[in-house]
């Protein structure tokens, strides 16, 4: 990347990360509250009946759950909001028109996603802490999970507001599907608890990768084989890079 496409892409981003944080209380503060409650209820006053699952407390188990349900619901957010709001005031068009490659364009809004997803869970982390201690059994797959979950969902994003034509259709997707599959995705219980039927059946579920990788980070304990969910998210990474390079390249849901 030559300087001018620095230039661009340090350009998109800061513009990207000004905009979320120029609105906190919108962005920041409710995730926190949220993620409080899901402590509160599903930690302290039904974990307490349940007991332990693989060796931990409930709390300790669902806390990497929650802290990625956070992440991704963040990062498909920014992205799909910012680039639907390009669309509609009609300012996408400069950035098409701009000696920009496609790639810069797509890695400014999906590094944007990728920061708030970050800035969040770490914000939910922050907030678990007044609940359980936490520890980390390895801090790589933790680091390498949370980087390739949010650029993921920040390219679900991209996608869906390439497609969006109206705002109520950015709110479609994360509805009808990311919020089932996030919660189906091993977040609040181990799937070796389920029978051997919606095992296989959960095992569709691409969330349950990530969510079991990332607890590993945290507790050493897994559902799936790390390799596996490493592969699967990487294969989606480039599959989604790839198809909204075509669509901005082609101009498929962006030019009038």
């Amino acid at each position: 990347m030559n300087q001018i496409y620095w230039i661009a892409f340090k350009s998109m981003l800061v513009k990207e990360i000004s905009r979320f944080m120029r609105i906190w209380v919108q962005t920041l503060v409710p995730p926190a509250i949220t993620m409080s409650l899901y402590f509160i209820i599903f930690g302290n006053l039904i974990g307490s009946r349940i007991g332990q699952m693989h060796g931990f407390s409930y709390m300790e188990f669902i806390v990497p759950g929650l802290i990625m349900m956070s992440v991704i619901t963040n990062s498909y957010a920014n992205v799909a909001s910012s680039f639907y709001s390009a669309k509609f005031q009609h300012f996408i068009e400069e950035m098409l028109v701009a000696p920009v490659p496609n790639y810069v364009i797509i890695a400014g809004y999906v590094a944007g996603g990728v920061v708030r997803g970050l800035c969040v869970g770490a914000i939910v982390t922050a907030v678990s802490l007044f609940f359980v201690p936490l520890q980390v059994h390895d801090p790589v797959s933790l680091v390498l999970t949370l980087l390739l979950t949010a650029t993921l969902f920040s390219l679900a994003g991209l996608l869906n507001a390439i497609f969006a034509k109206s705002f109520d259709d950015i709110s479609l997707i994360p509805t009808f599907v990311l919020t089932p599959l996030t919660y189906l995705g091993g977040v609040f219980y181990s799937i070796s608890l389920l029978p051997p039927f919606w095992q296989g059946a959960s095992q569709l579920n691409p969330i349950l990768y990530m969510v079991n990788t990332f607890r590993y980070g945290f507790l050493g304990v897994s559902d799936v084989s790390l390799w596996l969910a490493y592969g699967l998210i990487a294969g989606c990474i480039l599959v989604l890079y790839a198809l909204v390079w075509f669509l901005i390249q082609r101009g498929i849901g962006l030019r009038s």
